[in-house]
């Protein structure tokens, strides 16, 4: 059995930087707190937490002063800065900086919509932090859409202007952009540049993985795609690799591995998230590679 790990999965850039971060201030720090999990990934966040990484929430900020607080690369929005001030609460701020500018695109254009009596919408997943650190840049302003359901939700007789998640899939922006566009057209009956503008907002870190993975999972028998369950990232990816490799299985560590998926000649690809860790992946192989030499697999 040849077992081959991707070597474009693995974190992205901004999920590095902020797990860097957070392990150079645990050095010197007896207690850093971080807002929400650092990563959709269980199992770094279990092995972040044993090294004094605790995880609290919002409402638990508010109760919290003269402390450190990690901010994720998610980003955050204006009010929690506001909470940090106000409690003397050092933020050690983590956020991706591909977020940062576009929180700062969102909070122009919604100044100029303000202006123009005009609406934000935003492309992504409503609660998911990123999308809450947009909103928060529109007054919680901004409509948020994922499905077509979402649209209805848009008064297409005034000025549009679309940004989305940064790691939502191409494929879905266009098309969401597409459907914007026939609204409009239908509602107005003409489609001019002061109706609609579109954003492009995708990290491309993140959008380039799809056709990687779809040519990785064509290379393979079988594709083991490592990810934790709350990453929507990680969903999307695996559909992408189910799409092209019918023999695709969702794990989100080596304990939800089925011997009976495997032929002993079989060449298998380890994949994952932006939220995988590469230590995840690389002992999934090891296990792997123990399980073959056993004679496990048939």
């Amino acid at each position: 059995m040849e077992i081959t790990i991707d070597k474009n999965s693995g974190y992205c850039f901004g999920v590095e930087f902020a797990i860097k971060m957070a392990e150079d201030e645990m050095e010197t720090s007896d207690k850093l707190y971080c807002l929400g999990d650092i990563v959709h990934n269980d199992m770094e966040v279990k092995r972040l937490s044993a090294k004094g990484l605790e995880v609290i929430d919002r409402e638990a900020l508010r109760e919290l002063s003269n402390c450190k607080v990690l901010i994720r690369a998610h980003g955050e929005p204006p009010e929690t800065y506001k909470t940090a001030i106000e409690n003397n609460i050092e933020l050690i701020d983590a956020s991706c900086p591909v977020v940062l500018k576009l929180q700062h695109r969102v909070k122009t254009s919604f100044d100029k919509m303000q202006r123009e009596d005009g609406q934000i919408v935003i492309y992504g997943k409503k609660g998911h932090a990123e999308v809450i650190g947009l909103t928060g840049q529109t007054l919680e302003k901004a409509i948020v859409v994922m499905e077509d359901k979402d649209l209805d939700k848009i008064d297409f007789e005034k000025p549009v202007t679309l940004f989305s998640q940064t790691t939502k899939s191409t494929k879905g922006f266009y098309s969401l952009k597409e459907k914007i566009e026939q609204r409009i057209l239908a509602a107005k009956g003409s489609l001019e540049e002061v109706d609609f503008t579109a954003n492009d907002s995708i990290c491309r870190q993140v959008s380039n993985r799809e056709p990687q993975l779809n040519r990785f999972s064509k290379e393979n028998d079988i594709i083991i795609f490592v990810s934790g369950k709350k990453s929507s990232n990680g969903r999307a990816l695996y559909e992408v690799c189910k799409s092209q490799n019918d023999r695709s299985y969702f794990v989100e560590n080596e304990d939800e591995i089925d011997p009976n998926w495997f032929k002993s000649n079989d060449r298998v690809g380890i994949c994952g998230a932006t939220s995988t860790p590469m230590w995840l992946m690389e002992q999934v192989k090891d296990f792997l590679t123990a399980m073959a030499s056993d004679k496990a697999v048939v």
